[in-house]
């Protein structure tokens, strides 16, 4: 895959991050704990060899996974694009769910960095897809996997700034972001 992934500066730093600890940390440990089960005998019936083996291939599968992310990087720096109040990738929304009255904010990410927790969703997902290109006060109905959503785009913003406590317990998150 050479397609170009948009990615923003946090979620690119944290994937190198990860990259750094994969490589630096994790895969020490599991050579270790392959020599280690090694020195125990018999490999066909060492279940921590096996286990451990096992481990290697998902670490070196994620690193390479995680390279290939970075080297297909399309960084945008939100905090220097100009806001007109269009929803582009890397903004921040605030909606009012129509149907149920709930004030809802996510942030449109890439893939590697959607966290439905933290209201980090992927720009791909049904609900990204339905608010890229809209502007603040439009109203959008959406197709999600839990069935139609209503939306009134209450604000976009370029910087993100986390939801309160009070924000994440009074206000419910549809099924499939």
């Amino acid at each position: 895959m050479s397609n170009k992934e948009p990615i923003t500066v946090e979620g690119l730093k944290k994937l190198s991050e990860e990259l750094v600890f994969l490589k630096e940390k994790k895969r020490p440990e599991i050579v270790n704990a392959i020599s280690e089960a090694r020195s125990h005998g018999d490999l066909k019936e060492n279940a921590e060899y096996h286990a451990a083996k096992e481990q290697q291939s998902l670490n070196e599968g994620r690193i390479q996974e995680v390279e290939d992310t970075i080297a297909r990087a399309n960084v945008i720096d939100v905090t220097k694009l100009e806001n007109d109040g269009k929803v582009i990738f890397g903004a921040t929304v605030s909606l009012q769910d129509l149907d149920s009255n709930e004030k809802i904010k996510y942030k449109l990410v890439g893939k590697d960095e959607a966290d439905i927790k933290k209201k980090f969703i992927f720009y791909q997902s049904p609900i990204g897809k339905g608010l890229i290109g809209k502007n603040n006060g439009d109203f959008v109905e959406i197709n999600t996997p839990s069935g139609k959503k209503n939306f009134e785009i209450i604000k976009v913003c370029l910087l993100y700034t986390s939801p309160s406590p009070r924000d994440l317990s009074t206000s419910r998150m549809p099924s499939s972001a």
